[in-house]
């Protein structure tokens, strides 16, 4: 299995809030499935029956996490779930979310999507007015400033603690009563709100839960916004600041389903042009146009219908690789990506082959990936990258590693390439990207790529945007 070290760009979370439906905690199980594809290393729901809250949380897939005894543990008319990808704390049992806490006036629970910036100045004032945390998450701030406001109303504790969060939050809350999403000013993470036929409102990330749950879309949760339902119906409030809105644009280049609608674009559509564009901007000689499965696919369907080449699936995906799997005692050369990904040799011997990925991170899996397909005799490997080349760490629910450890920030294009072992490379153009987003392209967050952070870590003392940063060391290539 391709390890999230070696992968080394992690999926994020994914929140689900049902209110009004008697199977609340089994719809809830089966939008998580939906969001699998957002988190694999824990999950677990919350289900309030009117008067307590239940909840079920544990290590794995939500396969593994729940079964029908546990489901039915979790009765009630209201629940709220979770899938994690660490971005903030430990992967540890205690940090699996939802998050339940009692206090003064009852219990809360909260499900929580993205990274809080002043998290470790929020805790640091907390802790020395007596706080105590049993967690690493960030997301256990979010209780503690609810807990701890003098404002009585729960909704106004959710507020006035939502004013002091810096970063990026969706964020879905129950309590013996409500449900209530609550998305940061920004909105760099996705959070929509669907209605069932039986008047049951749904959020979830995607647009992707909705459907399986039968839920119609009705609209997203404006950033800034806090909606609040309950036996009075649904109520909007628009309390926080406004901002100019900056969507993470990674979003629709890796982590959503390509069957969702993010940001009021259909992700499928975006991808595919994405493939449109490379293939203008990044031309070359082929015989065949070849995916690396499976957020690489669309974009490569778009590359060969540009260039006229045909596409063929010249690697096979398992996807019946385990979170662990035994390796044989002698080493197999690239065994995680083996593990993973298998080259069809019909379709790559004696070929010039194009390669389509959604982005290089570290660029060692790349490197693998290159030598996989040469190995299944592939005369060319030419790879094209549907992104731009990632120079920064994202600090705003996205796993990425130091500014250091990227291997864009260190090597030009053509070092890059050298490092690979790829024939040609090429990335899709910053500029043709915003160009592809029109007039919205202000609208979106790509501080990876260009160095503009909307909010910046306290701790942080990055370059001026468009400065280069790429270290000036003398770089050691493989032998060809």
């Amino acid at each position: 299995m391709l390890a999230a070290a070696e992968r080394a760009w992690g999926e994020e979370c994914g929140v689900v809030g049902i209110y009004g439906d008697s199977d609340a905690s089994r719809l809830c199980y089966l939008a998580l499935h939906a969001l699998q594809h957002r988190g694999q290393e824990g999950a677990g729901i919350v289900s309030c029956d009117g008067g307590q809250l239940k909840g079920i949380t544990g290590l794995g897939l939500v396969s593994e996490v729940f079964n029908h005894s546990k489901l039915s543990k979790l009765p009630g008319l209201s629940a709220i779930g979770h899938v994690r990808y660490g971005t903030a704390g430990d992967s540890v049992l205690k940090n699996v979310q939802p998050f339940v806490a009692g206090y003064r006036f009852g219990s809360v629970g909260v499900a929580h999507n993205g990274n809080l910036v002043n998290y470790n100045e929020l805790r640091i004032m907390l802790e020395d007015s007596g706080s105590i945390f049993n967690t690493s998450s960030d997301t256990e701030v979010v209780l503690h400033l609810i807990a701890t406001s003098k404002a009585r109303p729960f909704i106004s504790r959710l507020v006035h603690a939502c004013e002091q969060l810096e970063g990026a939050y969706s964020l879905v809350f129950l309590t013996e009563d409500k449900l209530v999403a609550a998305r940061d000013p920004y909105g760099f993470r996705p959070l929509v709100m669907g209605r069932r036929s039986n008047g049951a409102v749904v959020f979830a990330s995607e647009t992707c839960a909705l459907g399986l749950i039968e839920a119609e879309f009705q609209r997203e949760v404006n950033p800034g916004e806090v909606i609040v339902v309950d036996r009075d119906g649904v109520s909007s409030l628009c309390l926080m600041p406004h901002k100019e809105r900056k969507a993470c644009i990674f979003e629709h280049i890796y982590f959503a389903l390509p069957n969702s609608v993010v940001f009021g674009l259909s992700v499928y559509q975006t991808r595919y042009r994405i493939g449109e564009v490379l293939a203008e901007e990044a031309p070359v000689d082929c015989d065949v146009v070849i995916a690396v499965p499976d957020s690489g696919m669309v974009a490569a369907l778009g590359y060969a219908y540009k260039s006229g080449v045909p596409f063929q699936q010249g690697l096979i995906r398992s996807h019946y690789v385990g979170r662990t799997f035994i390796e044989p005692h002698q080493k197999i050369r690239d065994f995680g990506v083996k593990l993973k990904l298998s080259p069809v040799k019909e379709v790559l011997e004696g070929k010039r082959v194009v390669v389509v990925d959604d982005s290089i991170v570290r660029g060692t899996t790349s490197s693998k990936i290159v030598r996989l397909i040469k190995e299944a005799g592939a005369k060319e490997v030419h790879l094209r990258i549907a992104s731009p080349p990632i120079t920064g760490s994202c600090y705003y629910g996205v796993d990425t590693p130091s500014r250091e450890e990227l291997i864009s920030h260190k090597l030009s294009i053509d070092e890059t390439c050298a490092f690979i072992g790829a024939d040609s490379l090429a990335f899709l153009p910053l500029e043709r990207l915003r160009g592809m987003l029109g007039h919205s392209a202000p609208t979106f967050c790509d501080a990876c790529f260009s160095g503009n952070y909307p909010i910046l870590p306290k701790h942080l003392d990055l370059p001026p945007s468009g400065v280069d940063t790429r270290i000036k060391e003398p770089v050691v290539l493989p032998v060809a």
